[in-house]
């Protein structure tokens, strides 16, 4: 089995003439345009022409990346999960592609003895996924959930363990199963950061934001730490959620709270037992796990080099939204009410009530005020928005408002925050998950 690094998440694993891809993103510019690889990708085409399945382990562009899937061959049979929801499988469908759903828990055989099992990360346990509002497209009253997946495939000589982007409580009772079924790993996909809007999208001084992003880097390489402990593989590859911001974010870069890959793998390593081993690869070179070595030596990143590309040619990138005419506040308020209706409903659905009160801005002198007990909503002026004490405050381009107010269809709450689109201002710097879950809601 070899397992061969691209970018980010995107992986291949061959074995006995089976080629799997995982989390297919190579292109730049997701999440609206604010998402870059350093260094940029070099997409071979040849290298991707005998793909014989694809592996999407959830709905987010750095796994779900449409830009890149119009780029692989239609043919290729896509491997999901069979999530309650159908929006992942609708929207790989419309790219044209023909998508399998394997059920929870499922060692499916794909061909030449190579197998998957895909199992969701809440174990597809409602009742626990309710308690994490990672993704805006979430229904927790009946089964699974568009959260994230695990998956392990094996070839009856070697089994490896893909975690995604599965937070490690949520996915700690999946791991018992995987265990007990799997003993054995022998090479493990982590995660090491992650890539929500904090700190760097909030109104706070910039030693709170420095310290916020070391408080939030330790966070996730403890995460990424408790999944190697609990597995004990035998190797070790940190991926997923590595990205830099491009555009005018470009600036926020060193307040992500994100390690460099370099950093995850000393870390790992500093921490975990002498059994397993971290591997570190470039793009294009593998892991032969027969052999126990791999293709290439790890060529480290050039920082330099890299904050010079950031600077002089990233920095300068257009967002997807840059490129459309501004709206005027008056198409802005017709949708209002339908949005602050969804978000109710999902307000009352999960029995959320804060006294926080919410602000969305709608130009230099309006912003919208949403309640969270069930008041409703309005249009303020700034003079009056300034005279809140409890508050939560979302400032965005009004060209992505639009889109996001719109729909799904057109743009989200939740792919907003992680790519960094939204300015946040709270006052207490007090984090409610059940306001933010209900904000993802706020669309007409």
């Amino acid at each position: 089995m070899k397992i061969r690094y691209l970018k980010s998440a995107t992986v291949s694993i061959e074995t006995k003439g089976v080629k799997i891809l995982t989390d297919p993103w190579l292109t730049d510019g997701e999440y609206y345009g604010s998402w870059y690889h350093y260094p940029k990708f070099p997409f071979k085409e040849d290298y991707f022409s005998d793909v014989d399945y694809i592996y999407i382990s959830h709905i987010h562009p750095d796994h779900f990346s449409k830009a890149t899937l119009k780029l692989v061959n239609k043919s290729i049979p896509v491997l999901i999960h069979s999530y309650e929801s159908k929006f992942l499988k609708q929207n790989i469908e419309r790219l044209g592609f023909n998508v399998i759903e394997l059920q929870h828990n499922t060692r499916t055989h794909l061909k030449n003895g190579v197998y998957i099992n895909i199992l969701a990360a809440d174990n597809c346990n409602p009742e626990l996924c309710a308690n994490f509002f990672g993704c805006g497209l979430v229904e927790s009253k009946f089964g699974s959930t568009q959260i994230d997946t695990l998956s392990v495939i094996d070839d009856g000589d070697f089994c490896l363990l893909n975690t995604n982007d599965c937070p490690f409580a949520l996915a700690k009772d999946t791991l018992k199963i995987v265990k007990d079924i799997y003993p054995k790993i022998d090479f493990l996909l982590v995660g090491y950061g992650g890539a929500g809007p904090y700190p760097q999208c909030f109104h706070l001084t910039e030693e709170e934001k420095i310290k916020g992003a070391e408080n939030k880097k330790l966070q996730f390489l403890g995460y990424g730490l408790q999944y190697i402990n609990e597995v004990m593989p035998k190797f070790v590859l940190p991926f997923a959620g590595t990205y830099v911001l491009g555009g005018k974010l470009a600036s926020l870069q060193k307040y992500r709270g994100v390690p460099e890959i370099e950093e995850a793998a000393a870390y790992f390593t500093n921490h975990i037992s002498p059994e397993s081993k971290v591997i570190l690869l470039n793009s294009y070179e593998y892991f032969d796990l027969e052999k126990e070595q791999p293709s290439e030596q790890y060529k480290p990143t050039d920082f330099l080099e890299k904050e010079k590309y950031v600077n002089d040619i990233l920095s300068k990138e257009l967002f997807d939204y840059e490129k459309e005419i501004i709206p005027i506040i008056d198409e802005i308020i017709p949708l209002l009410e339908k949005a602050y209706n969804r978000f109710e409903t999902k307000r009352r659905e999960i029995s959320f009530t804060s006294q926080t009160t919410i602000l969305v801005k709608l130009d230099e002198e309006n912003w919208c005020s949403i309640s969270a007990d069930g008041k409703g909503y309005k249009i303020i002026k700034d003079v009056e928005k300034q005279k809140i004490k409890n508050f939560v405050s979302y400032e965005v381009d009004l060209r992505l408002l639009k889109n996001i107010l719109l729909g799904p269809k057109y743009a989200h709450w939740n792919n907003a925050e992680i790519g960094s689109h939204i300015k946040f201002e709270r006052n207490p710097n007090i984090f409610e998950r059940g306001l933010y879950h209900a904000m993802c809601f706020f669309h007409s």
